[in-house]
């Protein structure tokens, strides 16, 4: 059976992850330190580990750092609530193979959790998403518009990698919010208008078409907008 190591502080998550992943067939173990995370991960124990950035006793990315220096093959998915762009790089030059932010939806820490396994935390290949004349790179998390890339900010890009994975598609703001925001989300936010209003200054005003009474859509292709 896999084992997951949750190194996490807030007991609120912690309650949630542990009851998502052993639903999906996973054994959890806890620790809400940096110090008992890193010694725990280095027993060889266990296949990825989830790992906060700010825990009580120390930084993650020490954390991170320090595991990295003696073991270079177990998978490591950060969550945490920092979502700066230099964290984020600071996070995958650190060692890190996937970045995530809270508030999470748990279906996505799933899904990114599987493909770390499956990738046997490795990950060789750049995946880029290319809608029209731009392009969303899944590992440096940046945006390319024409010939130019533009910085993200965590939330950025989520919310435009759900878009890209969807190219043409209607989404409503519940939808939105949902898969992007997760199970912190209120449906009576304007978020979604505020962020989409981020999208629309990096990646160009006619990128994400308004569709009146059902929510938005990326375009396709330049003609269709």
């Amino acid at each position: 059976m896999t084992r997951i190591l949750i190194v996490e502080d807030e007991e609120r998550i912690v309650s949630f992850l542990v009851k998502g992943l052993r639903a999906q067939g996973f054994a959890t173990d806890v620790a809400i330190t940096g110090s008992e995370g890193l010694a725990l991960a280095l027993s060889g124990s266990f296949d990825p580990v989830i790992l906060d950035i700010g825990l009580p006793d120390r930084d993650g990315f020490s954390v991170l750092r320090e595991l990295r220096s003696h073991d270079q093959e177990l998978p490591v998915v950060i969550l945490t609530a920092r979502d700066d762009v230099a964290d984020t790089v600071t996070g995958f030059e650190e060692g890190a193979n996937d970045y995530v932010t809270k508030p999470f939806k748990f279906d996505e820490l799933l899904a990114r959790i599987r493909a770390r396994l499956r990738e046997g935390g490795r990950a060789t290949d750049v995946t880029v998403l290319e809608v029209a004349d731009l392009a969303l790179d899944l590992h440096t998390r940046r945006a390319k518009v024409g010939e130019e890339w533009v910085d993200l900010t965590a939330r950025e890009f989520a919310l435009a990698e759900y878009f890209f994975r969807r190219p043409g598609q209607v989404l409503s703001r519940e939808q939105i919010l949902s898969n992007v925001w997760g199970y912190d989300f209120d449906p009576l936010s304007n978020v979604v208008d505020v962020y989409i209003g981020y999208l629309r200054k990096k990646l160009g005003p006619d990128t994400i078409a308004s569709v009146r009474g059902m929510g938005f859509r990326l375009e396709k292709s330049p003609e269709s907008t």
